[in-house]
């Protein structure tokens, strides 16, 4: 097994069951203030610190893990539910209107980033986590089409799919009883990539105010909010970081080690 695949699902592993058991349990409350006890170092009381309202920041992390995962879980979700059947539909209508409608369609959103997106959203409807999760996940929309559009083509012009053509099946069911299968893999990948970016972005858009609002914890936020404590208490600035740093790299080496052991190309190269 690659040391990648190992070493990445640890830390996503890690990641997921901070957010878990933050459900049932953290801890200290993190909507407890305690000033008396604010930019305390880590102790055997507060085993990474306190930030700047004396929360215990332990705590905080474990709860925004939870409000990270599943704002980026939700958006990919989104991303994936739309963008892979557009990219079916354009492959299987290659070269029509309707793949040069969606790929134009995908080109108009990709010239607006996720952050331009939830100002817009935000200017209408108000900064929260709901609608961090419909900017990141109209983003991903073009992404998982284009991936899987890709996957596809390269997919129609082999024999059995001309076979099933032959033998009657319409456009329709070749993409979901043999295309889709086929590119799996692909789109596994891909979602652990994108899932990796849907924190970065979510981190993003809590760090300037359009992400998850107040008493949500919120890993951007907790970030934001020590930058100017930096040098007073760096614990409380360098914590939220590890925590974004190393769940993403946590998920880029699991999608790294996810390609390498379900591709079959590359299988049998490191066999």
């Amino acid at each position: 097994m690659k040391l990648s695949l190992v070493i990445g699902g640890v830390l996503s592993a890690a990641a997921l069951l901070a957010a878990l058991v933050s459900l049932v349990w953290t801890p200290y409350d993190v909507g407890a203030l305690d000033i008396a006890h604010k930019l305390q170092g880590p102790s055997a009381a507060h085993w990474l610190g306190t930030d700047h309202f004396g929360r215990d920041i332990a705590s905080m992390l474990m709860a925004g893990a939870r409000t990270s995962l599943a704002v980026a879980l939700v958006a990919v979700t989104i991303g994936m539910g739309l963008g892979v059947p557009l990219g079916l539909w354009a492959a299987a209508r290659r070269g029509s209107w309707i793949d040069e409608g969606i790929m134009r369609a995908n080109d108009l959103i990709f010239a607006f980033p996720a952050l331009v997106i939830a100002i817009l959203i935000t200017a209408t409807f108000g900064p929260s986590a709901t609608n961090a999760i419909i900017a990141i996940g109209i983003f991903n929309i073009p992404v998982f089409a284009r991936v899987t559009r890709a996957g596809a083509l390269s997919l129609w012009q082999l024999d059995y799919i001309r076979a099933a053509q032959v033998a009657g099946k319409n456009r329709a069911r070749i993409s979901g009883e043999h295309i889709l299968p086929n590119i799996a893999n692909l789109l596994i990948v891909q979602g652990t990539i994108q899932f990796s970016l849907g924190i970065l972005a979510e981190a993003g858009l809590s760090y300037v105010g359009l992400g998850a609002q107040p008493p949500t914890p919120s890993w951007g936020r907790m970030l934001a909010e020590s930058q100017t404590m930096v040098a007073l208490a760096p614990h409380v600035a360098i914590m939220p970081g590890l925590a974004i740093v190393l769940t993403v790299l946590g998920l880029n080496l699991l999608g790294d080690g996810l390609r390498d052991a379900l591709d079959p190309r590359l299988r049998g190269r490191l066999a």
